[in-house]
Order: structure tokens, then C-alpha cells, then sequence
């Protein structure tokens, strides 16, 4: 499947029983419902989805009913939140082997990397799998904040994309658009402004 970044792809959150399992059940029910929604992708394991509390095997469970679920309809993408570039990487590749059709990324996790790190960090998961990108780039509940010149650097690899722009700053994507054209695809990632972002020149939500 050919990734469109465009329209809606909400981040889902992941449903869990009173015994702290996945409750599958009512997890489909909530992808059937934005699929009846009209929504254009889902995005698994985001911050509202448990991206640093889900282990290794819930999130390829998730992934794994998902694509089947929505059967091709619209595209899966499993968010990537890793402490290490290694953890990273088999995250990645295990999701591409669960059929994700692309992935989210966070900047390293727990302490905040410096420029180079992230640049290094995001690189190397583009560069180790075919995956289609889109780079979280969320400075205010995360701390680490990718920056143009950082992204002059990350387009360098084809296969990452777009960002989800949750800086806050609405001015950000003029900035985007003007520097990288339609080179790196606009997600906007706060719902306060999903309105103002789009006007301004965002793709998607």
C-alpha cells in the first residue's frame, strides 16, 4: 500500500481488562468505529496508547490484529518509543514483519539526547528498514525538540516522510512548508490547533 500522509490518523488508545491484559474486544470495537468514522490511517502505541508502558509482545499482538482487522482499508502504523538505537531498530523490524504499513517515531526515551543523537538515532532506524517514517516531534511533554536544520539532515533519507508537528508553535509549519515543500509531509498533532494547522498549510491530522 502506497502511504498517503493526508486526512485523519488518530492515535488509538489500547484497552486493557481488569487483569492487566489486552482487551482485545473492545480495542476493535474502537478501531471499527474510526474506521466507520471515515479515518484515513491508525496509529498504534502512541503516547495515549501506552507507547512506554505496552512490552514487545503486546505491541506485536496489537499490531498483528490490527492489519487484520482493517484488512487493508487504511494503513497501520505502530509507533516506535525505544530507550536504545538497537531496541529501536528490532522494534521497527518487527513491526514490518507484522504487517505495519509504516511507522511513528519518538526521540530516544527517558533522557533527553543531544541534536547528533537524535539525528544518529533516527537515521539509523530509516536506514534499517523499509518503512515509510513520520518523526514525532513533540518538545514540550518530551524535551527533545527536532529542529529544521535536524530535519535538513533526516531527508536525507528517503524513507522519512512527515512529521507529526505538536510543537505548539502554529508559526512551525509555515516554517516547514517553506523550507522543505512537499518534501516532508505536515501532521498536525495537538487537537487545539488541528484547525489553525490545517488553514496554515498542514496535510493531515
Amino acid at each position: 500500500m502506497k502511504f498517503k500522509w493526508e486526512g485523519v490518523m488518530p492515535a488509538v488508545t489500547t484497552k486493557f481488562t481488569k487483569e492487566d491484559t489486552l482487551d482485545l474486544e473492545l480495542f476493535l470495537k474502537n478501531i471499527n468505529s474510526q474506521l466507520d468514522a471515515g479515518v484515513h490511517g491508525i496509529v498504534l502505541g502512541g503516547t495515549l496508547g501506552e507507547a512506554s508502558t505496552l512490552d514487545d509482545s503486546e505491541k506485536r499482538i496489537l499490531t498483528r490484529e490490527t492489519v487484520k482487522f482493517v484488512a487493508g482499508k487504511v494503513p497501520v502504523m505502530m509507533n516506535i518509543a525505544e530507550q536504545t538505537t538497537k531496541g529501536a531498530i528490532m522494534a521497527a523490524n518487527k513491526a514490518e514483519e507484522d504487517g505495519a504499513s509504516g511507522l511513528m517515531m519518538l526521540p530516544p526515551m527517558r533522557y533527553s539526547a543531544g541534536n547528533r543523537e537524535v539525528v544518529e538515532y533516527f537515521k539509523a532506524v530509516a536506514l534499517n528498514s523499509a518503512l515509510p517514517i513520520m518523526v514525532y516531534n513533540n518538545p514540550v511533554d518530551y524535551k527533545t525538540e527536532v529542529s529544521l536544520d535536524m530535519f535538513e539532515e533526516l531527508l536525507k533519507c528517503e524513507t522519512i516522510q512527515a512529521v507529526k508537528e505538536s510543537t505548539r508553535d502554529i508559526s512551525n509549519v509555515t516554517r516547514i512548508k517553506n523550507r522543505f515543500g512537499d518534501r516532508l509531509k505536515i501532521m498536525t498533532g495537538v487537537d487545539t490547533l488541528a484547525l489553525e494547522s490545517l488553514l496554515m498549510g498542514a496535510d493531515g491530522w
